[in-house]
């Protein structure tokens, strides 16, 4: 089940990835809903997805406590 949730929080970050604000707001949700080895996955995935969309940089605030 979890697994599930990781790769639906993928799936959903990628689409709002056009939109700053909403990728923030998708990011903040997922960082309270996945568990704490599948967030370090998801700095790992977003890391990438970074390269891309370098835009999407001001949401690293969220990922950094």
């Amino acid at each position: 089940m979890a697994r599930a949730m990781f790769d639906y929080t993928k799936a959903v970050l990628a689409k709002v990835s056009f939109d700053v604000n909403l990728f923030c707001k998708e990011l903040q949700k997922a960082l309270t809903r996945l568990l704490p080895y599948e967030v370090e996955e998801l700095k790992v995935w977003i890391d990438s997805l970074l390269k891309q969309n370098p835009q999407l940089n001001q949401c690293l605030i969220y990922l950094n406590p």
